[in-house]
């Protein structure tokens, strides 16, 4: 474990404060002890202060910084300090109880009550694992672990503080934190701890006076933080808690379903999404595209198959010639939009996604099956594979995914196709002198067609530019000029 807690003086207005204070304690809490001891970059800086009333601590930090919000009620303050930049902002806060209202799992259904000379052991007991319910003290320089939170860090466990089932009735969200945390860390989830979450993930489902207990929202921001840190291990853990059977039953409908084996020999389609998946890291992606895939690629890649479930045809129950999945990228993109607008992807706060993009994604993942990419228009590959308003690049890594998850009878990727349009990509930008990941720009525009030819704008403008931006990509029109000149042919 290292050991690199800053002093108080690293915090001038804190020192400030204890100078002002001479009884105040000042201690750096939760999730920032935990980072310091893994030597993990800081991203959250909460402070807890004790021995000072909640208005003499209020209007000391407004006279030494800005207060972004003041949760007077709740003891806690969001605080910029002066020479600091302005996204800097610590979470201070009193000591506290917190009391679940019904026990019942209400996300943050509790009552809240600050006492300032609370010992900072009894605030540490609300707090959720052991791992976040530590504390150290800036001036004394002494580290708070009534709950042992750091002999788990060293055994790499993730721990409920107290007994898991009153931790998790108190906030059933708890449950997907600790996942998370897991995944997250890379640390295993403690034996106790991992069965009450298996046997009480159902109870995030659960509705009081007609609202859920844990929002949609909530469930989807811990679940693509999850999918951010490690997407197979997400899949996997989140399985085995029964959380996706909670959250997204129909990803489990893709375990057990067949595929042709002359084409996939990777398994079902749980087995080449996973292998999808794991591809996102692999050193042939690398290759192709130098960076790490965001998450409207990771969750294009769970579900670009969502669809093969609900269309498979096989010989011996539809007659078929082998298995089909006809128009499952056309299926796919209809459900994964209802799934996302369901789960209410787009919600939470900076990583929120939005449902048409991603489902625009599996609907066109099969383009290359269904034209030939040596043979495609070049107004086709603009449109699909550089079309700003439309997430093109991603559609590429998708397709290229896709290849590398799906292993042929020899055991090989079926990348083909993938090469094929990047081969026929590289020969339109060489005929028309484009370069990096644009297209050359139109020869002409709309006011040029109507001054040339003299024409009314409506429908036929389009018309013309479209004509004339296809000779241009087929090479027949380099210049400006050469685009006005077939203008007075026309």
């Amino acid at each position: 474990m290292q050991n690199n807690f800053p002093k108080l003086s690293a915090f001038p207005s804190l020192l400030s404060l204890s100078e002002e204070f001479p009884n105040a304690e000042i201690f750096l809490v939760g999730g920032a002890v935990r980072d310091i001891l893994l030597g993990r970059k800081l991203t959250d800086i909460d402070i807890l202060v004790r021995n000072i009333s909640g208005d003499d601590l209020e209007e000391f930090l407004a006279e030494h910084g800005r207060v972004v919000f003041a949760g007077k009620n709740f003891g806690v303050w969001k605080f910029n300090e002066i020479g600091r930049p302005r996204n800097e902002i610590y979470d201070i806060a009193l000591p506290r109880t917190e009391f679940s209202m019904h026990k019942q799992g209400i996300y943050q259904d509790f009552k809240i009550k600050t006492d300032p000379r609370l010992p900072v052991e009894k605030d540490l007991e609300r707090r959720d694992f052991t791992v976040n319910a530590m504390a150290y003290n800036l001036d004394a320089q002494e580290l708070i672990d009534p709950h042992k939170g750091q002999e788990d860090l060293e055994a790499r466990l993730i721990r409920s503080v107290g007994n898991p089932e009153e931790r998790f009735q108190e906030d059933y969200s708890r449950m997907l934190r600790a996942l998370r945390f897991s995944l997250q860390l890379d640390f295993e989830i403690e034996e106790q701890t991992l069965k009450t979450i298996k046997q009480m993930m159902p109870n995030i489902n659960n509705e009081v006076e007609g609202k859920r207990v844990v929002p949609y929202e909530v469930i989807s921001e811990e679940f693509l933080k999850s999918l951010k840190s490690n997407p197979v291990k997400t899949l996997k853990l989140w399985d085995e808690c029964n959380a996706l059977t909670e959250y997204i039953p129909e990803l489990l409908k893709m375990k057990k379903c067949e595929q042709p084996e002359n084409w996939h020999t990777e398994g079902d389609v749980w087995n080449h999404t996973l292998l999808g998946l794991e591809k996102l890291y692999s050193q042939e992606f690398k290759k192709e595209f130098q960076e790490l895939p965001d998450l409207k690629l990771i969750i294009a890649v769970l579900f670009h198959d969502i669809g093969k479930p609900y269309t498979i045809q096989t010989p011996k129950k539809d007659n078929t010639d082998r298995i089909r999945f006809d128009e499952h990228d056309i299926i796919g993109e209809e459900i994964t939009k209802q799934i996302l607008e369901r789960v209410k992807i787009s919600a939470p706060p900076e990583i929120g996604l939005n449902p048409d993009c991603v489902s625009w994604l599996v609907g066109h993942h099969m383009l290359l099956v269904h034209g030939k990419p040596d043979e495609l228009n070049p107004k086709t590959i603009e449109k699909y594979f550089f079309n700003p308003d439309k997430p093109s690049k991603n559609l590429l890594k998708l397709i290229l995914i896709d290849g590398l998850a799906t292993i042929d009878k020899n055991k090989k990727s079926m990348t083909d196709l993938f090469h094929k349009l990047c081969e026929r990509i590289s020969e339109i930008k060489k005929i028309t002198g484009s370069h990096g990941n644009k297209l050359v720009k139109p020869l002409i525009n709309g006011k040029d067609v109507i001054e040339t030819l003299g024409l009314k704008p409506g429908e036929r403008i389009g018309e013309i530019l479209e004509d004339v931006r296809q000779k241009q990509l087929d090479g027949e029109l380099k210049s400006r000029e050469s685009a006005l000149d077939y203008l007075k042919k026309l």
